[in-house]
């Protein structure tokens, strides 16, 4: 099918759902998840396509807006395309019965139609209307909630407007230079570009996308959003909306820059790249640790998310085969357990009113299903064997190892360490200790959002047994940068240096747990108590009182707290309130006295005269 035509469904769908939605509300709901899971199909159809085309030309001189599809376009599209359609699933029970839910579906649709227009625009011009699209819908699912959703909104869309500006510059820049904004044709420029061009252009594009990608500094906006937009939107705003950043870094240094280039760029014994890998071990690590603070389950994920990306970013910078295969295929498991964590707690904020950890406890009795799903997602971020999580990091690790970066591979490690500790308060505090009374009658999760839980937990455990399966076109995408290509099999990689062969860790993993299987079946059977008949750490549980949710963490809290502010957005806060008072103190120039006006003349005009004397005395 012509990717123009892809793009018209998408597009011209969510026009059609909106419409529908004011007819009937049941048509709306089958229009949005049939034209969702039809751009699923029509993306994985197009898989090997390999297209360029011109679909408009003339409105500048030499400038035409042009659409391409390849493996990597390719790679992102059917992301993007899978996770939306399971969030708009989701949103069936979810967004039933709130207020402006036919404008609700027709931003989620716009999102994911100009995401999948991202990553097949074939020219600058296409990709910034694509991407200014996407910030402004984004920014009004944001905002959905109103009251403190506008406030987070607001910084979304300010830090975002700032990073387009500042890639608006970058694609200005190269138009000048070489009167073309058609990708292909700029990365033969830049070929031979100077050293000080090509950082120029790297820092004013790395803005734009290392806003939209949350690296730490530039990650502010990142919290708020999650935490006030609405959980189907959340799965798609950490799942693959910020990973429209990470796209856009590979396209600038694989693609346009070029990987000869991107490597060679140094300046007093400073590599760029290098430098990439610090921004993404800080990225890594602070947030990982803010993220164990948190109460707010969806802000507690959504610190996770920018620590996520660290690992992302610190495998792309190395360039290198290994480590840009870890950081792809940790971009698609990113994608799925980060999706599917949002999504549970975005069912137990359905049936419970509250994501507050503290408020809650005790739901593996009510929500069984979900306790399940949300423990697959939380073992794929970890990293745990035979879920994707652990191959990608696995890559990640390796590369680390054998380029000689012991310091970045430990902070890496500790990253994870983070990710358990965060990882198991989640699950403790929402599922695990006592049940509160207030959630006694509570409902199992509806089946519309268990059935999009259910495909990303299953695709976790899929891609974590056969991570050939996407690691193969990975390595694909790899050849055309320049890489060397992997040893892949549908088990692993195959190197010199160690292979990785899920199938050996499997059958370890199922003779381990048939030995402690049979070692629980031979002793005696275990006998159902009271929940007040038992210990812990050798004390007497009173009645009522098993639940250890409250302050979870606390003395490590009390201990690592003062030096995990984030102080960058403090940062920022000072400076918007600066720029508030110095705007009031402008504002009282404009008094309405016409007097007033005819004086700032006179006097603006005597300092032309003085600086005009002055300058002939000089």
């Amino acid at each position: 099918m012509n990717i123009e035509v892809l793009l018209v469904i998408a597009f011209g769908g969510a026009l059609i759902t909106y419409l529908l939605g004011k007819i009937s509300k049941r048509a709306r709901n089958v229009s949005a998840v049939a034209i969702s899971l039809a751009l699923v199909v029509i993306i994985a159809f197009l898989y090997n396509a390999s297209s360029n085309i011109t679909f408009y030309t003339g409105f500048l001189k030499n400038l035409s807006l042009v659409l391409r599809i390849n493996t990597l376009s390719w790679f992102f599209a059917i992301t993007i395309s899978v996770v939306g359609a399971l969030s708009i699933i989701f949103s069936l029970s979810y967004i039933k019965g709130k207020e402006r839910t036919d404008f609700y579906y027709l931003m989620m649709m716009l999102v994911n139609a100009s995401m999948i227009g991202i990553v097949l625009a074939g020219d600058f011009v296409t990709f910034y209307i694509f991407w200014e699209i996407m910030s402004w819908s984004a920014f009004l699912l944001i905002s959905y909630n109103r009251g403190t959703a506008m406030a987070a909104g607001m910084k979304y869309i300010i830090m975002s407007v700032i990073g387009s500006m500042a890639m608006l510059i970058g694609i200005l820049s190269l138009y000048a230079n070489y009167g073309t904004l058609n990708i292909s044709e700029i990365s033969t420029f830049m070929a031979s570009a100077s050293s000080g061009y090509i950082l120029f252009i790297l820092i004013t594009f790395g803005i734009g996308f290392g806003v939209k990608s949350a690296i730490v500094p530039l990650h502010a906006w990142l919290p708020d959003a999650h935490s006030q937009a609405p959980s189907p939107f959340s799965a798609v705003l950490s799942g693959v909306l910020i990973k429209m950043g990470i796209y856009g870094f590979i396209l600038i240094l694989y693609v346009i820059v070029g990987l000869k280039n991107f490597l060679g760029l140094s300046s007093n014994g400073f590599s760029f790249h290098y430098i990439l890998c610090i921004l993404g071990v800080i990225t890594i690590v602070i947030p990982s640790f803010i993220a164990i603070l948190q109460n707010d389950a969806k802000r507690l994920l959504a610190w996770s998310s920018i620590g996520q990306i660290g690992y992302i970013i610190l495998a792309i910078a190395f360039g290198t085969s290994l480590g840009f295969a870890g950081g792809t295929f940790h971009i698609l498991n990113h994608a799925i357990f980060k999706a599917l964590l949002f999504l549970t707690v975005g069912a137990v904020e359905y049936r419970t009113g509250t994501r507050d950890l503290n408020s809650l406890g005790g739901l593996i009795k009510k929500m069984p299903i979900t306790f399940l799903l949300a423990l697959i997602g939380a073992f794929g971020l970890i990293g745990v064997p035979l879920t994707n999580g652990f191959v990608s990091k696995w890559l990640i690790y390796k590369t680390l190892i054998l380029e000689g970066h012991p310091f970045l591979a430990f902070f890496a490690l500790l990253g994870t360490w983070a990710a358990i500790l965060y990882t198991y308060k989640l699950i403790h505090n929402i599922f695990l200790g006592e049940l509160q009374e207030k959630h006694n009658n509570i409902e199992k999760t509806p089946f519309s959002m268990q059935l999009p839980m259910i495909v990303l937990a299953l695709a976790i455990i899929l891609f974590g047994i056969l991570p050939g399966i996407p690691l193969k076109i990975i390595n694909s995408i790899g050849v055309s940068f320049g890489l060397e290509s992997l040893n892949i099999n549908i088990w692993g990689i195959a190197s010199d240096t160690g292979a990785l062969n899920t199938i050996n860790i499997f059958m370890a993993v199922l003779i381990i747990g048939l030995i402690v299987w049979l070692i629980f079946k031979a002793g005696r059977k275990s006998v159902k108590v009271t929940q007040d008949n038992n210990y812990a750490a050798g004390t007497y549980i009173p009645k009522g009182k098993y639940n250890y949710s409250v302050n979870f963490y606390n003395p490590l809290q009390r201990m690592i707290s003062p030096f995990l502010k984030d102080f960058i957005d403090d940062f920022y806060m000072w400076i918007s309130r600066g720029i508030k008072k110095m705007s009031i103190s402008i504002r009282r120039i404009y008094t309405g006295d016409i007097g007033n006006y005819v004086m700032y003349i006179v006097l603006f005009l005597a300092l032309l005269i003085f600086i005009q004397i002055k300058w002939n005395l000089w």
